[in-house]
């Protein structure tokens, strides 16, 4: 049901990374917040606000710092007051938020697999032995070696756009991609085949936006509530709890995924090494309300079985 605010005497200005993805992420924010309370466009500013992440291009992002790479310059103008909320993938965020911001708000999840994208190659099983394939993420390229240790692993770093051109100008023979992404940029062509999960074990909330504010901003605080997605928070706390007792972050190869079953959440978690060479999983159930709890208890007993030298990675 709609609902009236008065339109603002400024626009609310939605803060956003400048990729393709990222702006099609705060253009449905907005249009969800337009909708909610009968808004015109004009009430909204979408400001780009470019990170270090997308600064840096040239080297992989373990070398240069990880998640907070493409958040920090957006949470600074937050809490200067320069953008009013924040609009991200919450695949990319860290577990924890700078003291004064909160992130309490997501939109209904997309599909969570990857997308196995060639140009020739209808399956990830059907690549020829030795095969050169892209990635920027650690976990895919753990998961990749793990399952195909003959495969040869390039650094694919850029947004959707990049890494097509990539891979069209022969630089990997196929590629990964959320299936998320695609769908919100509505380029499902490019798709061979989704890639299950029980095969590829997605990233922790991977498909999920999230919207961040000022954990005073009363006024905001009641907006975004209308658009809060419960059963996506519901999965996303036993998800970023997990991630979270693992020390988790962007250059960790850590798969999570929770799914609701009735009053009870479902989930599976993995870690891997690097190299593919060891995969550990762990899974459990427990009640919805018990979500965060379920989620430090698998990533506890994940933890209890892996050798002593498997976190060396980690910090």
């Amino acid at each position: 049901m709609t609902q009236k605010l008065p339109t603002p005497a400024s626009p609310l200005k939605i803060g956003t990374r400048g990729s393709p993805l990222a702006l099609a992420q705060a253009y449905e924010t907005r249009s969800r917040l337009m909708a909610a309370f009968d808004l015109p466009e004009a009430a909204f500013e979408v400001v780009v606000i470019t990170t270090s992440g997308d600064r840096i291009q040239d080297r992989p992002l373990k070398e240069v710092g990880g998640k907070g790479l493409f958040t920090k310059e957006i949470e600074e103008d937050m809490l200067s007051g320069a953008i009013d909320i924040a609009v991200h993938s919450m695949k990319d965020m860290p577990v924890e938020q700078p003291e004064g911001l909160v992130l309490d708000t997501y939109l209904p999840r997309e599909d969570v697999r990857d997308a196995f994208v060639s140009p020739n190659v209808k399956r990830l099983a059907d690549l020829k032995q030795g095969a050169v394939v892209g990635t920027s993420s650690l976990r895919r390229r753990a998961q990749l070696l793990n399952f195909r240790p003959d495969m040869q692993v390039v650094e694919f770093r850029g947004n959707v756009q990049t890494r097509l051109k990539k891979l069209a100008d022969g630089v990997a023979e196929a590629t990964f991609l959320a299936m998320a992404g695609l769908v919100r940029l509505d380029r499902m062509d490019v798709v061979q085949s989704p890639v299950e999960v029980d095969e590829m074990l997605p990233a922790v909330a991977q498909g999920a936006i999230g919207i961040e504010r000022r954990i005073d901003d009363t006024r905001v605080a009641d907006m975004l509530a209308a658009l809060h997605d419960v059963q996506t928070g519901q999965r996303l706390a036993a998800e970023r709890a997990f991630l979270a007792a693992l020390d988790g972050s962007c250059e960790t190869p850590i798969g999570g995924l929770a799914v609701l079953e009735g009053g009870n959440i479902y989930l599976r978690g993995e870690i891997l090494r690097p190299d593919g060479t060891e995969c550990l999983t762990d899974e459990g159930r427990a009640p919805i309300e018990d979500a965060a709890e379920l989620g430090r208890a698998v990533a506890g007993r994940l933890r209890d079985r892996a050798p002593d030298d498997f976190f060396s990675w980690v910090n």
